[in-house]
């Protein structure tokens, strides 16, 4: 393995940092939960951008959050894109199109006020796209846009990174993420590894490796093989001594953002969060602790 004294000395009883998404409380304002994530030990966050959560569109609300934000001691480590089934920058309908681009483009915006790091964006819609016989075609117009979305966040400073989508729908694949990396203008692009839907898709056990030097930052959620149903890392079916292993080698430099479901109980759903961290960070200490005595 690779060398993470720098990491073992920074983070003493883990590796990376762990954060929580604010998307586990999408339905509800993201005023009313950010005293509750703090509160539970967490300082690191990912901001959820439904609309319903933080509206993206108000500059008062999103400026709003960002002083809470600040006041609770809280980092925006990053903010997820808006997605929905009309958000799609593959449509072969001009109209279509640049209308999902604006949406993405107004987003990004917020993730400057916000002052994320990274700003994670679907590269496809939300729907299958099945047939494929434009699918090249499709793809060539997510690329186009995209280049415009990173443009953008170059010059707001923010990193842009690609999420893995399902396994069913565009980017669902590495190649199909290697592809629209390739495609790009900018080098200073990189990936969002989803790992309960990398673990759908079959490629687990190979995704690390295959992305070595794009993977910017994780989303950490766990699931049976079966459904995308985002539970806490060690509730389902990942290896995760496994993944977080290839992901030390790799020498990945990013921080795991916990992506898990939600529920009607607020404080259940934080204590799951809690023990998902826990877990986490009890399998990279015994990664670190597998390093060390390899040096």
């Amino acid at each position: 393995m690779g060398c993470l004294k720098e990491y073992r000395m920074k983070y003493k009883t883990h590796i990376w940092p762990i954060g929580l998404s604010t998307g586990c409380f999408y339905s509800t304002s993201i005023f009313d939960c950010l005293e509750p994530i703090k509160a539970a030990g967490f300082s690191l966050i990912e901001v959820c951008s439904f609309p319903a959560h933080l509206d993206y569109h108000d500059t008062k609300s999103v400026k709003r959050a960002t002083n809470m934000i600040h006041d609770l001691g809280l980092e925006p480590y990053s903010i997820h894109a808006p997605f929905a089934d009309d958000i799609d920058i593959t449509s072969l309908d001009p109209n279509r199109q640049k209308k999902a681009l604006d949406e993405l483009l107004k987003a990004a915006d917020s993730a400057a006020i916000l002052g994320v790091r990274n700003f994670v964006v679907h590269p496809g819609p939300e729907k299958d796209l099945r047939p494929h016989e434009d699918r090249l075609e499709r793809f060539k117009k997510a690329a186009d846009a995209l280049n415009k979305v990173s443009e953008k966040c170059d010059e707001l400073n923010v990193h842009l990174v690609f999420e893995n989508m399902l396994p069913h729908l565009s980017f669902g694949q590495v190649s199909d993420l290697l592809w629209i990396l390739g495609a790009m203008d900018s080098t200073s692009v990189g990936v969002c590894l989803d790992t309960g839907h990398a673990y759908l898709s079959g490629e687990i056990e190979t995704v690390v490796h295959k992305l070595s030097g794009h993977l910017w930052m994780i989303h950490a959620n766990d699931n049976n093989g079966d459904f995308d149903d985002h539970k806490p890392p060690g509730a389902g079916k990942i290896n995760w001594s496994a993944l977080l292993a290839q992901i030390a080698e790799s020498e990945f430099h990013g921080a795991i953002i916990l992506e898990i479901a939600g529920g009607q109980d607020p404080v259940n759903t934080l204590r799951s969060a809690q023990v998902g961290r826990t877990y986490l960070r009890d399998i990279a200490k015994q990664v670190a602790e597998d390093t060390r005595s390899c040096d």
